[in-house]
């Protein structure tokens, strides 16, 4: 049966669209780096044909070299190239050494992340620490920019980029053009209202800190969060 023939969500690429890339099967995911089959085998049955060779599944194709690969009938050069880079970028990643991540430890450290850049901003911008388990920081995120006074927040937008890097808890920043800290309802409600959904998705909000001009205001310090 040629790819085109399958149902649309059992389709490779339309399921990893539709699914995620870990739903797929190791044919599947090679099926897509093959792209196109020949006139006797789908590009998902080439990819079962790699994988069968010698009965060791990936293992072999991870230590093959160009000249066996393109060996085996419907696998041209370019085909070979596709796959054989493919493997050439996860042995890569696989060595490349541990990264050592900053790790968050007070308000003071996250104040001094985002102090120099954001307290000469003349709007007022609102992003995100995403932390580990071990609170150390997997990324900064912009999440909105806002007027001269305000800067519109959904939960959605908020926690995107935390659930995407598996985030165990985030931390909320943004600064008031002002340069006072002094937080205003409107950061009162945000707080809260993210803080609830942030306990539904499992993502706790460790603290939200205003930046001002050379100083800074932080909620947990304030007994706020």
């Amino acid at each position: 049966m040629r790819i085109r023939e399958l149902n649309r969500e059992e389709r490779p690429r339309e399921k990893l669209m539709a699914y995620g890339v870990e739903t797929l099967s190791t044919a599947e995911l090679l099926a897509i780096l093959i792209r196109t089959g020949t006139t006797k085998k789908s590009a998902l049955e080439l990819a079962q044909q790699l994988l069968a060779k010698e009965g060791r599944d990936i293992y072999w194709l991870s230590q093959a070299v160009w000249e066996e690969i393109v060996a085996m009938e419907g696998i041209g050069p370019a085909k070979g190239c596709q796959i054989l880079a493919a493997m050439e970028l996860g042995k890569r990643i696989a060595s490349r050494p541990k990264e050592n991540r900053r790790k968050i430890t007070d308000p003071d450290s996250v104040a001094g992340l985002f102090m120099e850049e954001m307290r000469s901003l003349n709007k007022e911008n609102f992003r995100i620490l995403t932390l580990n388990c071990k609170g150390e920081i997997l990324s900064k995120e912009q999440v909105a920019v806002g007027t001269l006074t305000s800067a519109l927040i959904h939960p959605r937008e908020v926690f995107h980029s935390a659930i995407r890097k598996s985030a165990q808890s985030i931390i909320l920043v943004h600064n008031h053009p002002s340069g006072s800290t002094t937080p205003s309802d409107e950061d009162i409600q945000i707080t809260s209202r993210l803080m609830e959904a942030g306990e539904i998705l499992g993502i706790e909000v460790l603290d939200h800190i205003i930046i001002g001009d050379g100083t800074y205001f932080s909620f947990k310090k304030q007994n706020l969060i």
